[in-house]
C-alpha cells in the first residue's frame, strides 16, 4: 500500500511539474543565445505559454505584445537595420522572463538538401576529407557567422520545435558546420561585411518530395499519384530509416517556419535521379511551398547542380536546369568541375560555396555582376553547322585548360550522336562533324561524368544541355497550410 501511495504521489508531482513547465513562457529554441535575425523585414518571434497569457518581447528599442492562444504566441518585430554589436532580447510573461544574449541582425539563409549539404567540414569516415579542411578550420575565426543546426528527424506529424541551438563560428565549432554552408556564409560575409546566419537543415539520401508539405503535394494533380503510391515507390531502393511522405518537411522544416530568412541554398537531387523526368515539377512545387510558408513569394532559391558521378544520369542535371529556366529568382550553381567519378561526395566544397555567394549577391542583394556559367538558349541550323546561343556569357566564352572545346556531340536525322568539333565565335558556338551534312541536334556534357571545359571569362562553367528537348513551363497550384501560427 505504501509503495502504491508513493507511486501515485510521484505521478501527481510529475504531472504538476509538467503543467508548471508548460505554463512558463518559452520561446521556440531558434530564439536563443547567438542567433542572427534577418535585416530589413518584419521578424516573427514565437513560442508557448499558458492560454490567455500576455507575452511581451523587447528588442532593439522595440516592444511588442501578444496574447497566447491554444498554448502558442507570436509577435512581429518591425524591420530592423543591421546590428553588429551583440544585443539582448527579453521575453516576459506573467511570472517568467527569458533573456536571450548575443543577438545580431544580418542576413539569414537556409542551407538544405541531402548529403552533400549535410556533410560537415570536419572528418566523416569513410567519406574523403574536405579539401584543405584543417587549414579552413584553423582560419575560421568569424564570430559574426552563426549556424542553427536542425537535427535529423523524419516525422509523420508536424514538429513545433527542433530543440537545438546556435553556434558561433570559430576553429573549435566550425568542424560541425555544413561545409558548403560554411563556405557560402564565409564568402557572403566577406562580400557584405555583415552578420550571416545559416539555418542548417539537411538529411542525406532524401528526395525533394520528403521536404515538401503533404498539402502542397496533394494539390498538384501531377504529384497526387506519387503520394498514393509513396511506400511502394520508396521501397524500390535504399532509403533512410523512418522515411515517410513529407516527413522532413514536418520534422526539419516546419520547426523553423516562419523564421524570417533571405533565401535558400539547396543542394539535393541525387535521391531523385531515378525519377528525373518528374523532378522539375517536384522541385518547382517545393520552392513554391517554401516561399508560401516563409511569406516571401520571390524568395531567392540557389540550386546546386549535381556534380559528376558514375551512377547519376545527365537527366537529373537537365531537370535542375529546367527549374531555373522556369522559376523566377532562382540560380543554377554548376559543378561539372567539382565532381569525382568514383565518389558521390566530392571533397571540393569551396567552389560550391563561392558560387552560391556570388549568386546570392546578385539575386538577393542587387549586385551587378555575372553569377552563372553559360546557359543554353537557342540554336540555328545553317548548312552542315549548328550555331548555339547562350545566356550568361559574361565578358565572353572561353575554353578552360585546353585549346579545344570538349564534350560536344552532334546528330543528324538518324539521331545518332557523334563527337563534334566546336569552336567559339563571339558569344556563340559553332558545332560540326564532317560526316554529318544535315545536323538536327547537339548535346553538351551529356554523360554521368562529363569531360567539359566551356566557361565564361568570369570563371563559371557552362551547364550540360541538349537541344532536342522542348522547354517546359510548370503550372503552380495555390495552397496555404500555415495560415496562422497560433491556430
Amino acid at each position: 500500500m505504501m509503495k502504491t501511495r508513493k507511486l501515485v504521489l510521484c505521478l501527481c508531482l510529475s504531472l504538476m511539474c509538467d503543467a508548471y513547465l508548460q505554463a512558463k513562457v518559452r520561446p521556440n529554441s531558434i530564439f536563443s543565445d547567438h542567433m542572427v535575425l534577418q535585416k530589413g523585414v518584419p521578424v516573427s518571434v514565437w513560442g508557448t505559454a499558458d492560454n490567455n497569457e500576455k507575452v511581451t518581447v523587447k528588442f532593439n528599442s522595440q516592444t511588442e505584445t501578444a496574447t497566447t492562444v491554444n498554448g502558442k504566441w507570436l509577435v512581429k518585430l518591425k524591420p530592423m537595420p543591421y546590428v553588429t554589436i551583440p544585443t539582448q532580447m527579453t521575453i516576459a510573461g506573467k511570472d517568467t522572463t527569458v533573456v536571450i544574449n548575443d543577438i545580431l541582425v544580418g542576413e539569414v539563409w537556409i542551407c538544405s538538401g541531402q548529403s552533400n549539404m549535410e556533410r560537415q567540414l570536419g572528418p566523416r569516415p569513410p567519406q574523403l576529407p574536405i579539401y584543405n579542411w584543417e587549414k579552413e578550420r584553423d582560419d575560421a575565426d568569424y564570430p559574426l557567422i552563426r549556424e542553427y543546426y536542425v537535427p535529423l528527424k523524419y516525422s509523420r506529424e508536424k514538429v513545433a520545435d527542433a530543440n537545438s541551438k546556435w553556434s558561433v563560428c570559430s576553429p573549435q565549432t566550425v568542424p560541425d558546420f555544413s561545409a558548403v554552408g560554411y563556405f557560402f556564409a564565409r564568402d557572403l560575409f566577406k562580400s557584405l561585411n555583415v552578420p550571416v546566419g545559416i539555418l542548417f537543415t539537411a538529411h542525406g539520401g532524401t528526395p525533394a518530395e520528403d521536404w515538401t508539405s503533404l498539402d502542397a503535394l496533394k494539390v498538384n494533380p501531377k504529384l497526387t499519384p506519387f503520394v498514393s503510391k509513396y511506400d511502394s515507390i520508396i521501397n524500390l531502393s535504399w532509403h533512410p530509416n523512418g522515411e515517410v511522405v513529407s516527413g522532413l518537411y514536418n520534422g526539419m522544416l516546419y520547426p523553423i517556419i516562419p523564421y524570417s530568412v533571405k533565401g535558400v541554398a539547396w543542394y539535393q537531387g541525387e535521391a531523385n535521379d531515378s525519377r528525373a523526368k518528374d523532378y522539375p515539377v517536384v522541385l518547382s512545387t517545393m520552392i513554391q511551398n517554401w516561399r508560401t510558408d516563409f511569406q516571401n513569394k520571390n524568395m531567392p532559391f540557389l540550386i546546386v547542380q549535381i556534380a559528376p558521378y558514375k551512377y547519376l544520369s545527365p537527366e537529373i542535371r537537365e531537370a535542375q536546369l529546367k527549374v531555373v529556366q522556369s522559376v523566377k529568382n532562382t540560380a543554377l550553381i554548376v559543378t561539372t568541375d567539382c565532381g569525382m567519378a568514383t565518389d558521390i561526395h566530392p571533397p571540393q566544397k569551396q567552389p560550391v560555396g563561392e558560387r552560391l555567394a556570388k549568386a546570392a549577391n546578385v539575386l538577393a542583394y542587387g549586385k551587378n555582376s555575372e553569377y552563372s556559367g553559360p546557359i543554353y538558349k537557342s540554336n540555328k541550323v545553317k548548312g552542315d553547322k549548328i550555331i548555339l546561343k547562350f545566356t550568361h556569357t559574361g565578358k565572353g566564352l572561353i575554353v578552360k585548360g585546353s585549346t579545344e572545346l570538349k564534350g560536344f556531340q552532334i546528330a543528324g536525322s538518324d539521331k545518332k550522336f557523334l563527337p563534334a568539333v566546336a569552336r567559339i565565335k563571339g558569344k556563340t558556338i559553332i558545332v560540326t562533324n564532317d560526316n554529318i551534312k544535315n545536323p538536327i541536334a547537339v548535346h553538351y556534357g551529356w554523360s554521368s561524368v562529363p569531360a567539359v571545359n566551356l566557361f565564361n571569362q568570369e570563371g563559371f562553367p557552362a551547364s550540360p544541355f541538349r537541344t532536342d528537348v522542348v522547354s517546359t513551363r510548370y503550372v503552380f497550384h495555390k495552397f496555404s497550410n500555415r495560415k496562422n501560427l497560433i491556430n
